[in-house]
């Protein structure tokens, strides 16, 4: 039996991927040490969902492993090696508020975790396709320049714009303020670019919207709908940072997600690159979502607006699919925004207690 590698194996998208791929027979090692409790504090911490993996995914075998430290990395692949079939990389330092609060940590987890990843799989397993979880941050705050129209409860792009189906791969990545998250991230792109160009290993970057779904450990600097339902469930209080609430985000389910990950291990390519989100499917803005939040739940947001506008945030971004589902036609979303939020609410009831 073939083993399934994966990093971040207890967090939103690796979980998902841990119980997609041991459902297909393959062995499964996790890599997750679950550092989002030490970005975020408790409330974001993974333990719960990886003892629940532990317990329920008899074919998973979990690795406490720090993908920054090279030799132990190297020593999980080892003892694979060839039987490795396949390698998914989630695991990250996500937020761009954390990144500026200790770039040394943003940079090695994000950056040097990614190449350590990389090498690991070169040297043990470089027939494997190598599946990257990259964001929609490496285009920085360039899609803020398109032509947008300030509408009721929602920022839009002109529809004349070739941009205007979702924003496509071709958007540049250079000369735009990033984030230092964006920028840590942008290094790793292109590193699991290169690794497919110049060694001809099968590599992909997916540059995520909002990757999100019932599994999510929310929380203020990470995980929008997500914390936004966990708030109005608990009545914690929410803040709105800038542009009246109208940002709008793509936002695909994991399952979504994962399912574009399958179609790739199937019929892997060298050094993609491929938009992944919502699209026009599956998108809101901040005010639409908590509309939706407050009707699912019977349960009015205690919410507050702040003028300040996180530093390169998106005012607008949607995904164009069409470059992934051209290659690969079988592949389409199946969760809108209301699917997720209702699912959120239903899963988490006990998880998230009404207060």
């Amino acid at each position: 039996m073939g083993v399934a590698l994966i990093s971040g194996s207890a967090g939103l998208i690796g979980s998902e991927a841990v119980r997609f791929f041991a459902a297909l027979g393959l062995d499964v090692v996790g890599i997750d040490n679950d550092m989002r409790q030490y970005f975020f504090g408790e409330e974001a911490s993974t333990r719960w969902n990886r003892s629940r993996l532990e317990r329920q995914v008899g074919n998973y075998h979990h690795q406490d492993v720090d993908i920054r430290d090279a030799s132990a990395l190297d020593a999980v692949f080892a003892k694979y090696g060839k039987s490795i079939e396949l390698v998914i990389h989630t695991a990250a330092q996500p937020s761009h508020d954390w990144a500026a609060r200790d770039p040394f940590v943003d940079f090695s987890v994000n950056a040097n975790g990614t190449l350590n990843m990389l090498e690991a799989a070169r040297a043990h397993c470089p027939d494997a396709p190598f599946i990257f979880t990259s964001t929609n941050k490496v285009y920085g705050d360039t899609p803020n320049f398109l032509p947008l129209q300030e509408l009721a409860t929602r920022w839009e792009i002109d529809p004349a714009h070739r941009y205007s189906p979702g924003i496509a791969e071709d958007m540049s990545i250079d000369q735009s303020k990033h984030s230092l998250f964006g920028a840590s991230k942008v290094a790793a792109d292109v590193l699991v670019q290169e690794y497919g160009r110049y060694f001809g290993m099968k590599t992909v970057s997916f540059r995520g919207g909002c990757l999100t779904g019932p599994n999510h450990s929310g929380t203020q600097l990470h995980g929008f709908l997500a914390y936004l339902m966990k708030c109005a469930m608990t009545g914690t209080p929410y803040t709105i940072f800038g542009y009246q609430g109208k940002q709008v985000r793509d936002n695909i389910h994991s399952a979504d997600l994962i399912a574009a990950f399958a179609e790739f291990f199937q019929n892997p390519r060298s050094g993609e690159v491929y938009n992944i989100g919502g699209g026009r499917e599956s998108n809101c803005s901040m005010l639409e979502a908590i509309t939706l939040c407050q009707q699912i739940t019977g349960r009015e947001l205690n919410y507050t607006y702040a003028e300040d506008n996180r530093s390169g945030d998106h005012i607008w971004y949607i995904s164009d699919l069409a470059k992934f589902k051209a290659h690969y036609p079988g592949w389409g979303i199946t969760y809108d925004v209301p699917r997720i939020l209702q699912e959120m609410y239903s899963v988490n009831q006990e998880r998230w207690a009404l207060t």
